[in-house]
């Protein structure tokens, strides 16, 4: 195992938690292998573990991009990592909200919806 993917992984594990990285990394088939390699090593290995910005910054950027490019399952999985970090409801409505200025209602209002839905209050 090479540094980045030591680095990788213990970023992965700290942001979204063992038990799921365990159940991604067991899912793993020889098709997507590669791809959960890749993943490790690249965004958490090299990007979501430099020190220029906090987790907490790169989990609200990271909100808001899934929420602009409308990955409502991926944006669910990085809202439940965003509190686990300790990023408040608060913060996360906020970054949702402007969001909405920049990537448009549609867009929001699908992240909102995801939002409500991980954090229990489902309308």
């Amino acid at each position: 195992m090479s540094e980045l993917d030591r680095v990788g992984e213990e970023v992965r594990r700290a942001v979204l938690g063992d038990e799921h990285v365990d159940r991604a990394t067991a899912a793993a088939t020889e098709f997507t292998a590669p791809f959960q390699e890749y993943v490790t090593r690249t965004a958490w290995g090299q990007v979501w573990s430099r020190s220029e910005l906090d987790r907490r910054t790169r989990s609200l950027l990271t909100l808001a991009l899934l929420a602009a490019l409308r990955c409502e399952e991926e944006l669910a999985m990085h809202i439940a990592a965003a509190i686990r970090i300790g990023v408040t409801p608060v913060e996360i409505r906020e970054t949702l909200l402007h969001t909405a200025v920049y990537a448009g209602a549609p867009a929001a209002n699908a992240a909102f919806a995801t939002a409500a839905r991980v954090l229990g209050e489902t309308p």
